[in-house]
């Protein structure tokens, strides 16, 4: 059973990776219109990724008996730069998550929430790969600075992304 503050926190955690597949669809539709389908593939497969990890926790919540307590989305930015600042703000912004997932973490530990702790390692370990994956993609175009060819390869590169849901794999695909 969850404690009230973990309900609370866990809920506000639902918002957080809602407003995240909101702001990804947002850099998704930028990328779109600004000719750049390989990256909106890419911020599309992660808006994907953001609502599963949202129903992780939503799930979660059930499975734990707690009461789910939606609250309202953020507006996401819909302008961007560049290439280069879509993905300085992505890793900006996961950054603030993988904070707030250590801060529920943090919770579980103090309240010895044995289960939350369980739970939540999962988002922990998912948000080294959220971290890493922008900032890698940074680095490249950082290297290929504004040269055209270079920036079609990327976006060549970023095309290949597909989303592959896990929700079935260590996680409860519906409320029991």
């Amino acid at each position: 059973m969850l404690t009230g503050k973990m309900q609370e926190m866990l809920n506000l955690q639902i918002n957080k990776e809602i407003y995240s597949a909101y702001l990804y669809v947002s850099m998704s539709a930028y990328s779109e219109h600004t000719g750049l389908k390989g990256f909106a593939n890419w911020f599309m497969v992660q808006y994907q990724e953001e609502m599963e990890h949202a129903m992780r926790i939503y799930l979660y919540i059930l499975e734990q008996a707690g009461k789910i307590n939606l609250l309202t989305i953020e507006r996401p930015p819909n302008d961007f730069a560049s290439p280069l600042d879509l993905f300085e703000k992505t890793l900006a912004h996961e950054k603030i998550v993988t904070k707030s997932i250590n801060d529920l973490m943090d919770l579980a530990v103090q309240s010895k929430d044995h289960a939350s702790q369980i739970f939540l390692q999962w988002f922990v370990t998912e948000q080294i790969e959220e971290e890493s994956n922008p900032a890698e993609i940074i680095n490249q175009l950082k290297l290929v600075g504004t040269d055209g060819n270079g920036l079609f390869m990327i976006d060549k590169e970023l095309a290949t992304r597909v989303f592959t849901p896990q929700l079935g794999q260590g996680a409860q695909a519906s409320p029991a």
